[in-house]
């Protein structure tokens, strides 16, 4: 009886020790479990981070992409003398003028304050900040200058060169005739001819 007692609590003590085992792996396991839960929830956390981080960045490269499109519509065209202010002002003027289609002709630098303008040669001035041009016995203010004389100077190209008209005429028939042209010489022809 003492040999199967002591046979029992041999094997009692190998099951006790099998059971803490499985329990020590079961308490790894349950630790990796948590572990692994953990790291995944930090992973979420970090790619919702990442997510809203991509987002954020998408609106700013749109938002430089506006401002790339904004710039290529207001960029440089006109590069002043160093040495002359009268120069550098006119070009700080024309680079940061809002419209540009309204910079059709542009200032030809001759000299120290005198610049062609078209067909047009001109005298200009800087007066506590602000560009002023002669015309006549007086002065213009700059904006003054290019309303009064833009459309003066973009006639006499026109008239220096008919065939532009013509094409620009032909360009607009293939527009309105859905690509129908009807092509007429800038040349008095009658209507009914083609």
């Amino acid at each position: 009886m003492d040999r199967a007692k002591h046979e029992l609590q041999r094997q009692l003590e190998g099951a006790s020790a099998f059971i803490i085992e499985l329990e020590s792996k079961f308490l790894k396991a349950q630790q990796t479990s948590l572990d692994l839960l953990k790291a995944l929830k930090q992973v979420e956390f970090e790619n919702e981070e990442l997510l809203h981080e991509i987002e954020n960045l998408n609106l700013e490269i749109q938002s430089l992409r506006q401002y790339i499109i904004d710039l290529k519509s207001r960029i440089a065209v006109y590069i002043p003398v160093k040495s002359d202010s009268i120069d550098k002002r006119l070009a700080e003027y024309i680079n940061n003028f809002p419209d540009r289609q309204k910079l059709k002709i542009m200032f030809m630098r001759e000299s120290e304050g005198v610049y062609q303008f078209g067909t047009k040669r001109i005298a200009v001035r800087v007066d506590k900040d602000r560009i002023n041009i002669r015309v006549g016995g007086g002065y213009l203010s700059i904006d003054e200058f290019l309303d009064q004389y833009t459309p003066v100077e973009l006639e006499k190209l026109e008239r220096a060169n008919p065939m532009k008209r013509f094409t620009e005429k032909v360009a607009v028939q293939k527009t309105l005739l859905n690509h129908d042209v009807r092509e007429s010489s800038p040349v008095g022809r009658s209507p009914g001819k083609k």
